[in-house]
């Protein structure tokens, strides 16, 4: 069982949500060198709730498991973070 405290379950996929598409597109990217056996992150555009332009949106980065060990739901939200975002369902303990 990997460390993924905080996280639904393990075979849920874990949601990054980023401000934007750079952003998104970033955090994809810097996951796929890093961790070249995880499964590609695919990418998503999620408008806000009574928004209907395209500018008002969030970009999310969904990875399906399982991550490698190296990556804990610690390290996903932290990487999020970074970029102004955050990993959906992770609760620090």
């Amino acid at each position: 069982m990997s460390d993924n405290s905080g996280v639904q379950n393990d075979h849920d996929p874990f949601v990054l949500v980023l401000p934007d598409r750079d952003a998104a597109e970033a955090v994809a990217e810097r996951l796929s060198e890093e961790h070249p056996s995880l499964p590609e992150p695919e990418l998503h555009r999620e408008a806000l709730a009574g928004e209907d332009d395209a500018e008002d949106a969030q970009w999310l980065v969904v990875l399906q498991p399982p991550l490698p060990a190296a990556l804990t739901a610690a390290g996903l939200d932290a990487l999020a973070s970074a970029e102004d975002g955050w990993l959906e369902g992770y609760q620090p303990e």
